[in-house]
Formats: structure tokens, C-alpha cells, sequence
């Protein structure tokens, strides 16, 4: 614990406090701060959107010979079959998917340089929005290429409802960055 308390102090800024309650031993540390920010919320709320796209399907692709063919993140492969191949990848989707995520997290983290969370937020929009027109432009053309029509899945909007969260998330930072330059104005 002393060594953890160490390398908490000297490299992430925090001390960890104990705390007895009912008998048992919880540590908080002071920044706890960070997750009560209502950016915090927006940011968590849009990771979770962005994190969900791993595991739900976008579109379903019905081709000329009446197979269906589904589409995720991980590519386009025959529905139904015991051991679907991926018949077509989709690896920038992949990439942009973690981008964001990735992206996501370090905004959430960087919570005391207001100015750096704001422009990586601002960059993950973009990428966000890019990620959602990719993945209508993928379906768009493997059914072109599959001569088939496709359905899309409610999921298809979860990345810009995630641009708009991270919007509402920009916003607030910006309060907090102009609150506390009033306040240095001030002394």
C-alpha cells in the first residue's frame, strides 16, 4: 500500500485516503472531482454508445440468392451458417472505432487541461461522424456489389448520438475553462 501510495503521489497526482466504514477498508482519492463533472457523464454516456458497436450488428444485407448477409464492425458475412467467414472486412472501421474509444478515454482523463479536452473532443466528433458515414457507405456498397437490399439497424445512429454527447461535453468544459478564468481574472 505504501508503495502504491508512492507512485500514486510522485506520477497521477493523488493520494489515496482510507476511509472505515462498516468495518471495512475503502480507499477514495481527492481527485474524485472528475467523475462529478457533468462532462464526465457525457463522455462516459458516449463510450458505453461507442463500446456497444463491438457487439451489435449495423445493417442486414439480403442478396440476390435470398441469402442474408449481416454487417458489424468485424465485416460482412453469411447469417445462419455454423462457421461464418467474414466475406468482406472492415478494417478502417475497426481503426476508426478505436481511435474514438481511445480518444474518448484520454479526454475523460485529461480532465485538468481543459484546453487539450476540448480540441481531442472536437477531433473525435469528427472522427465519429466519419465512422457512421463509413459504415452506411460500406453497406451501401457491398449490397450494390451483392445486388441485394439492405435494412439498417437502430444502431446505425449510436455514433452520432455519441457526436452529440461529446458536443454537450464541449460545451461544459468550456464553462468550467471560462469560470476559471474569471476567477484568475479576479485575483
Amino acid at each position: 500500500m505504501l508503495l502504491y501510495n508512492f507512485l500514486s503521489e510522485r506520477f497521477l497526482n493523488f493520494k489515496l485516503e482510507p476511509i472505515v466504514f462498516n468495518s471495512y477498508l475503502i480507499f477514495l482519492h481527492k481527485n474524485i472531482k472528475m467523475i462529478q463533472r457533468i462532462q464526465t457523464v457525457y463522455l462516459l454516456i458516449a463510450e458505453m454508445l461507442i463500446g456497444a458497436l463491438f457487439f451489435v450488428p449495423f445493417a442486414e444485407i439480403a442478396g440476390k440468392e435470398g441469402n442474408i448477409y449481416r454487417f458489424d464492425i468485424k465485416g460482412i458475412y453469411l447469417e445462419g451458417v455454423q462457421k461464418a467467414e467474414i466475406i468482406y472486412g472492415s478494417l478502417p472501421l475497426v481503426i476508426l472505432w478505436v481511435v474514438s474509444m481511445i480518444l474518448i478515454l484520454a479526454t475523460i482523463f485529461l480532465f485538468k487541461n481543459r484546453i487539450l479536452q476540448m480540441r481531442l473532443s472536437r477531433i473525435n466528433i469528427f472522427i465519429l461522424l466519419g465512422l457512421g458515414g463509413l459504415i452506411y457507405y460500406y453497406v451501401w456498397s457491398i449490397a450494390k456489389i451483392l445486388m441485394g437490399v439492405f435494412s439498417l439497424t437502430v444502431y446505425l445512429v449510436f455514433p452520432f448520438i455519441a457526436a452529440i454527447l461529446i458536443y454537450l461535453a464541449i460545451r461544459a468544459i468550456n464553462k468550467d475553462e471560462l469560470l476559471v478564468r474569471s476567477i484568475d481574472r479576479i485575483r
